[in-house]
């Protein structure tokens, strides 16, 4: 006899019930493997617990670009029948396919931080290494990228600096020289002043040894008075009286 059928029912149990969701959730995640390898369709399974924890299962596609369709086919479809003569309808189904691409990019940057790893299959945690891998290259590029531009930004400042530098220091050359010819200029004047001979000036009031000297012989040739001889030296003649008496 084959087994009855089984009633479906809560699970009142809560060890039970954690027991039967771990083999149903196994067997579930097992069931849609094998649908999505033999008949090669895409499938996207998401499964939440009754503590929140979620378990989710994709094919190779991912999970975001299923959502993306899917999301897409239920817009267009319900598109399709949705009244005309209410257009609250349409932003409506706009609303819930902006919310749900938010929280797929929301749940993606979750689990480029690291975030919420526990649920992923081994194809999806490869697949995250591979796009943090290609996410650490652009930003290795885009960091020696711009530190070439960086010293090649350096290297024209110093240039111009250098440039700068070279033009000042003919500049201070330049003055230094002016400022030595100048000095030279004035010391050759001064010494041109310097070398003209005095011009001499007699005044009649201050009595000269030429003079005097012409007085005396002018004066000896007028009026000769007699001297004498002692030895070798001349008595002067008030001498005479007082040696001839």
């Amino acid at each position: 006899m084959g087994r009855g059928r089984v009633q479906l029912k809560r699970i009142e149990n809560k060890i039970n019930q954690q027991v039967t969701f771990s083999k149903r959730r196994s067997g579930l995640l097992k069931k849609a493997h094998e649908i999505s390898v033999l008949c090669d369709a895409d499938v996207a399974l998401i499964i939440f617990s009754n503590k929140g924890k979620l378990c989710e299962y994709s094919t190779d596609s991912s999970m975001e670009k299923i959502l993306e369709r899917y999301e897409h086919y239920s817009y267009t479809e319900r598109a399709l029948y949705s009244n005309e003569d209410n257009p609250q309808a349409d932003w409506r189904l706009e609303y819930n396919k902006m919310k749900a691409k938010v929280e797929s990019l929301q749940k993606s940057q979750r689990h480029l931080m690291g975030e919420q790893l526990d649920y992923l299959s081994i194809k999806e945690l490869q697949h995250l290494e591979q796009q943090l891998e290609s996410s650490l290259k652009h930003i290795r590029s885009r960091k020696t990228q711009l530190m070439v531009d960086s010293i090649s930004e350096l290297q024209k400042k110093e240039k111009l600096l250098l440039e700068q530098n070279k033009t000042l220091q003919d500049m201070a050359k330049a003055k230094a020289k002016a400022l030595v010819q100048n000095a030279a200029w004035e010391q050759q004047n001064k010494s041109q002043y310097s070398s003209e001979p005095p011009h001499a000036v007699i005044s009649d009031s201050v009595p000269t040894p030429t003079s005097r000297t012409f007085q005396t012989r002018a004066n000896g040739e007028e009026s000769p008075q007699p001297q004498l001889r002692l030895g070798n030296s001349l008595l002067p003649p008030w001498m005479l009286s007082h040696v001839n008496g």
